[in-house]
């Protein structure tokens, strides 16, 4: 039976990382070990799967007495403990270490290293179908399982394994004059993949890249854009890939879209889980029932415009509309909506695809990204023209959309008459629910955010301190904040008389609009974010 820990305060997050890890061992009756110096049993880091020690944030230290001794960050997870123990089929002694030592520690000894050591010139690459035959696929299973395999491959397939484990949305690939880095986006945040490269792999690993994206491999001064599926847990998952050149070489962006993980999730998705407040939420639906108009949800890339589109469509479609979307790429499906791809190279873009949707008798459109003055004029008309539209345009807030739209030479009347709302988003990082605790903000603090320390006086503050489940950020997941302009006759004519975007503003917040930094705060208030996340995503402003 497993003795009661000591009671000994929990580590305050203000503590130093060293001091913390001290505390920890001393309340759960573990060793603290220094891994600074630690001499790596490289036969028995071989005998554990790296996957598990990515995915547990542990590092192997000895066998003992039919007993393996594993240095953990956090050692009251005991489900993780449990968890570990039993993929490993061994009893663990524990021990405490810092995260950033394990982490590199796992940097060192990562597989990668270790295969890159056999890689030598004059690997061959297996040559992947085409579009015609999509059913032959890259299993990962298959590929990590065979013994014959050439390292660079079995460090692309690891790489692309690891990226699906950790959660990734994107898997980056650096070239610098003496090394070549991997990156892994997770919830919106690069972090690195494994320890640098040795740049003289650096063309082998982009032709591999580019084999299995069917790219040209002799081509490496112009942009390459070119897609890939791979097999992961018994499911099928796109890779869109985009090669870039640059001074030191060629750069490679892998985006990773989990079409089937996410279409089950969107069976289910409304816009109660997007993370609306509860007055935008509900103006919000009322637009988008509506009989006709254009509903514009705004912002930069990868800021979940597309999911919050397509959870509206979710909770309107029914048996007796016709709803058509037209996207590049179509992401994610949803039962009961046509949805069709861009395909630029065959000549369906944006404009030609709408003209023939509306040739289809539809009742709500959905527009992926307007992008040129040709699909934002007939996506205007088919406003105008009774029928719902549901688009989205990258600009910073709802004030600037205006002036991108002129811009492309669209005439306001039209435009600002075929507006039902403009929705702005930006997604924040969500705390950690396994290492969140409560902080406190001195004043000083408190005004360099913007706030008024009498208003948040005392107020505690939710914020992760990083754990093996977040792999050390203190965020798990991300949240959506948002800002919405109702388009009334009196704002109508303001943006027609091009008054200034700060006038603009005043009067819709006269009006009861909430902007991005309200509903930062929100988050902030509920404990789902931190200060100095919001502090990041939106603009600090005057002390109010």
């Amino acid at each position: 039976m497993a003795q009661a820990p000591l009671a000994i305060p929990i580590p305050h997050p203000e503590l130093g990382e060293i001091e913390r890890a001290h505390l920890l061992a001393k309340r759960y009756r573990c060793e603290y070990v220094d891994l600074q110096n630690f001499k790596i049993q490289h036969e028995l880091f071989k005998a554990v799967p790296v996957e598990l020690m990515f995915r547990y944030n542990f590092v192997p230290l000895e066998q003992h007495e039919g007993r393996l001794i594993i240095a953990v960050s956090d050692p009251s997870k005991l489900m993780v403990l449990d968890e570990i123990s039993g993929l490993l089929g061994q009893r663990l002694v524990t021990r405490v270490a810092t995260l950033s030592q394990i982490n590199e520690l796992l940097k060192k000894t990562e597989q990668s290293q270790r295969v890159l050591e056999e890689a030598t010139e004059g690997l061959t690459f297996d040559v992947l179908s085409s579009d015609d035959n999509p059913d032959e696929n890259i299993s990962i299973e298959r590929l990590t399982s065979e013994d014959d395999i050439s390292p660079i491959i079995r460090l692309v397939d690891t790489t692309i394994f690891s990226a699906l484990e950790r959660r990734a949305s994107d898997v980056h690939i650096e070239t610098y004059d003496d090394s070549l880095l991997v990156k892994y986006r997770i919830d919106g945040v690069l972090q690195l993949a494994m320890a640098p490269i040795a740049r003289e792999h650096h063309q082998t690993i982009l032709s591999r890249i580019k084999v299995m994206s069917e790219l040209d491999i002799a081509e490496r001064r112009v942009p390459q854009d070119g897609r890939f599926r791979v097999r992961y847990k018994g499911r099928l998952i796109d890779f869109r890939v985009s090669i870039m050149p640059t001074v030191h070489g060629e750069n490679a962006v892998l985006r990773v879209l989990d079409k089937e993980s996410m279409s089950e999730k969107f069976k289910k998705l409304s816009l109660d889980v997007v993370g609306f407040g509860e007055e935008d939420l509900a103006r919000f639906r009322r637009y988008i029932k509506e009989p006709y108009g254009m509903v514009l949800v705004t912002g930069p890339t990868g800021s979940g415009k597309t999911t919050t589109l397509y959870a509206a469509l979710n909770e309107i479609k029914s048996e007796e509309d016709k709803i058509i979307t037209i996207e590049d790429p179509v992401e994610y499906q949803i039962r009961g909506i046509t949805q069709i791809p861009v395909n630029e190279k065959k000549g369906l873009t944006f404009a030609r695809g709408l003209r023939s949707i509306l040739r289809h008798d539809p009742d709500k459109i959905l527009v992926g990204e307007i992008r040129d003055a040709e699909t934002a004029q007939i996506a205007i008309n088919s406003a105008l023209t009774g029928h719902l539209v549901f688009t989205t345009v990258h600009a910073n807030n709802v004030v600037d959309v205006l002036g991108r739209f002129l811009n492309m030479g669209v005439e306001p009347y039209n435009f600002v008459s075929a507006l039902n709302c403009i929705l702005a988003q930006r997604l924040v990082r969500q705390n950690c629910d396994f290492c969140s605790v409560l902080v406190e903000y001195n004043d000083e603090q408190l005004v360099e955010s913007g706030l008024n320390p009498e208003e948040w006086k005392d107020f505690k503050f939710r914020e992760g301190t990083g754990c093996i489940e977040c792999g050390g950020t203190g965020y798990r997941g991300r949240s959506a904040i948002h800002e919405l302009l109702e388009l009334d006759d009196e704002i109508r004519d303001m943006l027609l008389e091009k008054r200034p975007g700060s006038e603009i503003r005043r009067k819709a917040r006269e009006k009861g609009m909430s902007f991005l930094r309200d509903s930062a705060l929100q988050r902030v208030r509920a404990g789902i974010t931190t200060l100095r996340e919001i502090n990041k995503v939106t603009f600090i402003e005057a002390m109010r």
